[in-house]
């Protein structure tokens, strides 16, 4: 497929992106695709770190602090590499009155921008037998007074 590749179409497919990777039954590789788009962004100079946010959902810790990425209209929150820490301003808690536009693309039409930007393809596991799975057997019944040897 031949799609326009502006910062805004891209901006805009990684948030439809990132907001079906939030309920996805298995988001490894929407957020991936998301992280590797974002850093070409930066890299290409189409997007820019404005600085640290703390993050609202820390692992396990009391505080841990998120990367503010802006691109076109769209922010977006990416992990902290070493070097932000002492590159970015901490912008403290995150503004959750500041929301990002509306988007229309549909998640397939997003996915298939943003692989054809960052070349990565989604590779589906090969499907493989379960080994732990036992073929079935029928039960075998004696006559009464029978034994079983």
């Amino acid at each position: 497929m031949n799609f326009d590749l502006t910062i805004e179409n891209l901006a805009q497919a990684v948030f439809v992106v990132n907001r079906h990777a939030k309920t996805a039954p298995n988001p490894k590789f929407l957020y991936k695709l998301k992280h590797e788009s974002l850093k070409k962004l930066i890299e290409e100079g189409k997007a820019k770190k404005v600085g640290l946010h703390f993050s609202g959902n820390p692992h396990n810790s009391q505080q841990q602090s998120d990367v503010l990425v802006e691109c076109g209209n769209y922010t977006f929150h990416i992990p902290p590499i070493r070097a932000d820490f002492s590159d970015l301003p901490h912008l403290g808690k995150l503004d959750s009155c500041v929301r990002n536009p509306r988007a229309t693309l549909s998640l397939n039409h997003a996915k298939s921008i943003l692989q054809s930007y960052t070349g990565i393809s989604e590779i589906q596991p090969p499907s493989s037998p379960n080994r732990n799975q036992h073929t079935y057997q029928k039960p075998v019944f004696k006559k009464l007074g029978e034994r079983y040897s």
